[in-house]
């Protein structure tokens, strides 16, 4: 819940410097806890509207974006790359669905699977960058934020 927090109140739109696996991934849990309890608590409020969920997807788009750049330049990423990832997710995405709206939805056909795996190839490739480990030393984005952190020596000690 820590780093949660951080993400949303301290760094909302924060998009200098750079982020540990830890603060990525965190934020990335309780979002999704967050979000499968508003699901819940929409489909019981409300019929087929998610009103609670779209105001919290709103309210977290940005920090969630922030976080995600920093994450990148925590591997010595330019963000720029994050969003052309994004763009071309939502291109492929919007070209899918306008072919089923053109009629063209005979099945599984070609021209969904191509996009598909496009956007396969696109997501793994976003995985695999936010589980890279950061650069150990300061790189152009900022110093490691794993400098001051003794945390790896506190392992097993007595207080």
């Amino acid at each position: 819940m820590y780093w949660y927090k951080k993400v949303v109140f301290e760094n909302y739109a924060n998009f200098n410097g750079r982020a540990r696996r830890t603060e990525y991934w965190y934020f990335t849990l309780f979002n999704i806890i967050f979000t499968s309890i508003l699901k819940i608590l929409d489909s019981l409020l409300f019929d087929d509207i998610e009103i609670i969920g779209s105001i919290y997807g709103l309210a977290i788009f940005i920090p969630g974006l922030a976080v995600s750049v920093r994450r990148f330049h925590d591997i010595g990423k330019s963000g720029w790359q994050l969003l052309i990832a994004y763009v071309l997710v939502i291109a492929i995405a919007g070209l899918m669905i306008i072919g089923s709206f053109a009629g063209i939805d005979d099945g599984i056909s070609e021209w969904i699977i191509i996009p598909a795996g496009l956007i396969l190839v696109i997501a793994v490739w976003l995985l695999v960058m936010f589980c890279t480990e950061g650069d150990n030393f300061t790189n152009k984005y900022g110093p490691n934020p794993k400098a001051d952190d003794d945390e790896i020596n506190q392992i097993g000690m007595k207080e």
